[in-house]
């Protein structure tokens, strides 16, 4: 089992989760010649992606989801909440694979178990994922504005993590955003700081961790070393051994053990 990132953060978001033969994304962000050419970088083709995985509605997970599944004839799973707040992005004459899912029930790609959970964010029916192998899992946590104890117990005993950490409170507090979209951003609907990721962490059994990851950092809000440095305090590890899904780069294939 390994995992990639084409890029993650406000301007664009999509990972790959391989199991054998079979390759499922999670989100997509981006058009379709920069998701072509993401993918190459990975060494792959639209071709090798076996089905999407959508987590909500917002443009930078969901906006070039739709006209890339319709173009390479690839199957999509989102909530119903998704599905209606999504219609937007449907390409003309479309003949969407949609496949409606329930954000409590585990579900198969081929061979990658698929296991949504709902989070709070300001969208219509969110959810984020854990994926697996049968034996090893990869959970996957942004776009939440807090942790809850279902969320907790999701991403219990993983073997691999990419947790959201969005902005250092201090910087947003002092950085250009309005006074507005701050509040957006750090309320309970918004997206997780350094500390909040760092907090849920310290209650995870990490016996099993063999990759932790930094996701969906604001370009004007955080730096990668706040957001390693604060995981890294949690893991007891050296600040470089907790990566970072950058946007323009994402991060290369990780190997799940």
């Amino acid at each position: 089992m390994r995992f990639a990132s084409l890029g993650s953060g406000s301007a664009g978001n999509a990972l790959v989760v391989e199991v054998n033969q079979t390759r499922v994304m999670l989100d997509c962000g981006f058009g379709l010649k920069e998701t072509q050419q993401r993918l190459a970088r990975l060494q792959l083709e639209p071709s090798d992606i076996n089905g999407i995985v959508i987590t909500h509605e917002h443009d930078d997970h969901a906006s070039g989801a739709f006209k890339f599944a319709a173009k390479y004839n690839i199957p999509l799973w989102l909530t119903y909440g998704t599905l209606k707040m999504a219609s937007r992005y449907f390409p003309n004459q479309h003949a969407l694979q949609l496949n409606v899912v329930d954000s409590h029930s585990t579900f198969a790609i081929r061979d990658v178990e698929v296991q949504p959970f709902p989070v709070p964010h300001d969208a219509r029916e969110p959810i984020q994922c854990v994926f697996s192998d049968g034996a090893r899992a990869l959970g996957v946590l942004t776009d939440v504005g807090r942790t809850t104890p279902h969320i907790e117990q999701k991403l219990n005993g993983c073997s691999a993590l990419v947790l959201e950490c969005n902005h250092d409170v201090t910087m947003l507090q002092n950085g250009p955003y309005a006074w507005s979209l701050k509040k957006r951003v750090g309320g309970e609907l918004g997206h997780l700081d350094n500390q909040d990721s760092a907090q849920l962490l310290s209650k995870l059994d990490r016996s099993k961790l063999q990759h932790v990851l930094a996701a969906h950092l604001s370009a004007k809000n955080n730096t990668p070393l706040l957001a390693q440095t604060a995981l890294a305090q949690v893991l007891a590890c050296d600040v470089s051994w907790v990566g970072v899904a950058d946007q323009l780069q994402g991060f290369d294939w990780r190997v799940i053990a």
